[in-house]
């Protein structure tokens, strides 16, 4: 009985936990994972020395983030391109039983934009700014997690603080997608004035590919370039027509904004194939400013969508 009762009163944090440990990783397997140990490390903790159950599980689900994040900056070193966050892609229309995570990336500090600021931090940086500025945890605690001073910790706060000044201001769901729907109209009919008119003109596409798939392995970077970029991959995917449900391209909601995602096309008839991908984007002075192109098959775990087929 006490163990069902502890089962139930961690579920009620998860949501909590889940918020947490993504923005504070970026990925979703990881989030996932280190809210299962903190669950299996609550399981066997001392109760009568947790006087805080939400803090407590906090402290460790950070603690355990921490460890990933230093872990994903040694990777980082030898990752072959660039390396985006693990996005949460989820249906257009809510469903009647939404995953947790894609409700929690609805707020603005989860858009993908966002993330990839967040990426640029040190680990320490971003656990001191994600806990203090998001989620309101005193720097006493956060000093503990990260085996700093408070002074320290601080310090740790507001350096993040002014990188993440670097991030777009995030803009209405609204005229987010109006942007986007105007490039991918403007790309499916290869209207090239139109595809600059939808471009700002300090645009960027950057690819996380892996090494496993194909993507552009530098930031593309300038009108001129990007350009060239989509609509070349238009007439070579054969990508004509609008972007409707059902359709290779398929409107979904990314970390809660409006994207696109690509399904896999097997090789056949001596055909290639593509495979899987997900684009994110973001909008600046009503004009597509950043496109992220997601197609390592290790950053899919986001995926909150029926399979097709």
């Amino acid at each position: 009985m006490v163990a069902a009762l502890l089962a139930d009163l961690f579920e009620t944090h998860r949501p909590h936990l889940v918020s947490v440990a993504y923005r504070l990783t970026g990925s979703v397997s990881d989030a996932e994972d280190a809210v299962q140990e903190s669950w299996l490390r609550l399981a066997v903790a001392r109760q009568s020395e947790i006087h805080d159950l939400r803090a407590w599980l906090t402290t460790v689900v950070s603690r355990l983030c921490l460890d990933r994040l230093r872990s994903a900056a040694v990777r980082r070193e030898t990752y072959p391109g660039q390396w985006l966050p693990e996005p949460v892609v989820s249906a257009v229309t809510p469903s009647s039983t939404p995953d947790p995570l894609a409700v929690v990336v609805r707020k603005q500090e989860f858009r993908f934009a966002a993330l990839v600021v967040l990426d640029t931090l040190t680990p320490p940086q971003r656990v001191a700014f994600v806990l203090h500025d998001g989620f309101s945890v005193p720097f006493t605690e956060i000093a503990d997690i990260l085996d700093v001073s408070v002074d320290a910790a601080r310090q740790l706060a507001t350096r993040a603080r002014k990188a993440v000044t670097a991030a777009p201001e995030p803009v209405a769901d609204a005229e987010h997608e109006a942007a986007v729907r105007q490039l991918l109209s403007a790309l499916a009919a290869g209207d090239i004035e139109a595809v600059v008119a939808a471009l700002h003109p300090d645009v960027r596409t950057v690819g996380d590919g892996g090494g496993k798939v194909s993507t552009a392995v530098n930031v593309v970077a300038g009108v001129d370039k990007n350009v060239r970029l989509w609509l070349g991959l238009w007439r070579r995917f054969q990508l004509t027509g609008d972007v409707t449900p059902g359709r290779e391209l398929e409107p979904v909601l990314v970390n809660g904004q409006f994207g696109i995602l690509a399904r896999a096309v097997p090789a056949r008839d001596g055909d290639a194939g593509s495979p899987q991908r997900v684009y994110a984007f973001t909008v600046r002075d009503g004009r597509v400013w950043g496109v992220y192109d997601v197609v390592n098959p290790d950053k899919m775990a986001g995926l909150r969508l029926s399979p097709v087929g």
